[in-house]
């Protein structure tokens, strides 16, 4: 009896009007990003550390499981928004595992006390970046300083030659091409909160070093791809292989597509045209995939991949090409055909990892995506529920959907017409969202 008043309780912060069957998906997904993170330590808040010694938590609940790689999409910005305490512990629980690190690095993928698992990126740091300018967590030196040494002091992979060449290289790292897009955009991360914190110089070196995917774009095949460091690209090339960990990490050169989210404009600059651009973008959700066997590739669209994380902010490059209905016409068939598979309706499309395909799920559902994690914003989409009410922190406001079509006419907030695709945190909150779709 406890356990379900817990739950309904946690569950009941969102009230949606849709079928049984969407609500069933909606309310599964939403207790699926609740699981992990998972508490780590005794009742006394005792708990072992990074460095192996016993540390006590006396002002905060200390947490594992940071499935980073995939959680800071998606999960953390949903607990910034429905759990903000507890995300400022998990917050707190990243800065101390920094501070016990020898090398003096938060965390890329951490169970229990351990050392990182070698993931790429550092993204920890959109996630410390995204609380504090969601005020969730204080902006402060603390967090700030465990920023900039793990983006700054060359201990993970490849980012001595990173801040050198501009570029992770091929033969430093296998996953180069993935490194190198994910070390920008967590670099743009940290320069959002330089630029708060009034630390010119960081600011403007984080924000050029943000900059450096552009360097594996390859314009003779529109793919990001591999160089040496000598400046070569790497000449053996098959854009539908999944390399898996070569070149890309859990991906093939399709599923890595589009990725700066921190600077949509400029990456698609890149290309000749928007229509080449839009060619581009139907392709990958058209071309078949061709039976490669990749353990934890599943769930394809085409090329597209929701079964895993890498490419899951893709199919928004729609909107910055003027076709934001293709976009959601992508986003529909993915909660109506990629969740609730198999005859028994139990199976996802691929992994959740600790809760990351859910929060896709449950921000979609509602109208809303962190299309650019760090940043305290949210695209909006389209609703899957006409109506949704949202009871956080003591907080009230609604979503509204009018019309049930796919191309968005008008959005408002309080009231007031937003310009552009994106409804920020603050204005989500004291304002709510109503989404005109035709």
């Amino acid at each position: 009896d406890a356990a379900r008043a817990s739950w309904d309780k946690e569950l009941s912060m969102f009230c949606v009007e849709g079928s049984e069957d969407q609500k069933a998906m909606f309310y599964t997904s939403l207790y699926h990003t609740m699981i992990n993170p998972s508490v780590y330590m005794d009742v006394d808040g005792s708990y072992r550390g990074l460095d192996h010694n016993i540390h006590k938590a006396d002002d905060f609940v200390n947490y594992t499981v940071f499935s980073l790689w995939d959680t800071y999409r998606a999960e953390h910005p949903l607990m910034n928004l429905i759990q903000p305490q507890r995300s400022a512990d998990m917050v707190r629980s990243m800065i101390r595992h920094q501070q016990q690190s020898v090398h003096g690095m938060l965390p890329i993928w951490s169970h229990m006390g351990n050392e990182n698992w070698c993931m790429s990126g550092y993204h920890a740091v959109p996630v410390l970046s995204d609380a504090m300018a969601k005020g969730v967590y204080d902006m402060s030196d603390e967090a700030f300083d465990a920023m900039v040494s793990t983006s700054t002091v060359p201990y993970y992979a490849g980012l001595g030659e990173y801040m050198e060449l501009g570029y992770v290289p091929m033969d430093k790292v296998s996953t180069a091409a993935s490194t190198t897009l994910e070390y920008a955009y967590d670099d743009y991360a940290t320069a959002l909160i330089a630029k708060e914190l009034k630390d010119k110089k960081n600011h403007k070196m984080l924000m050029k070093r943000s900059q450096n995917y552009k360097n594996l774009f390859d314009s003779s095949t529109g793919f990001w791809r591999g160089r040496i460091a000598s400046g070569e690209w790497v000449k053996e090339f098959d854009p539908y292989y999944p390399y898996y960990a070569y070149m890309y990490r859990e991906a093939n050169a399709w599923q890595s597509l589009f990725f700066a989210p921190h600077d949509p404009e400029g990456m698609i600059a890149l290309y000749p045209s928007h229509k080449a651009v839009e060619d581009k973008l139907d392709s990958l959700f058209t071309e078949p995939w061709r039976g490669y066997e990749a353990w934890n590739l599943t769930g394809f669209m085409g090329n597209y991949c929701h079964g895993n994380q890498p490419d899951h902010s893709v199919p928004y490059t729609y909107y910055f090409i003027g076709k934001q209905e293709k976009s959601q016409a992508i986003l529909n068939r993915l909660m109506d055909e990629y969740y609730d598979m198999g005859d028994d309706k139990l199976a996802y499309a691929g992994m959740d990892d600790s809760g990351e395909m859910s929060a896709w799920y449950v921000f979609n559902a509602i109208g809303l995506y962190t299309y650019s994690p760090a940043d305290p914003e949210y695209i909006v989409t389209v609703p899957l529920f006409p109506q949704v009410d949202l009871n956080i922190q003591g907080k009230l406001f609604r979503i509204q959907r009018n019309g049930n079509g796919n191309r968005i006419t008008s959005i408002e907030s309080g009231g007031k017409p937003l310009k552009g695709w994106f409804v920020t945190h603050e204005q989500l909150l004291n304002g709510g969202l109503t989404v005109t779709a035709e």
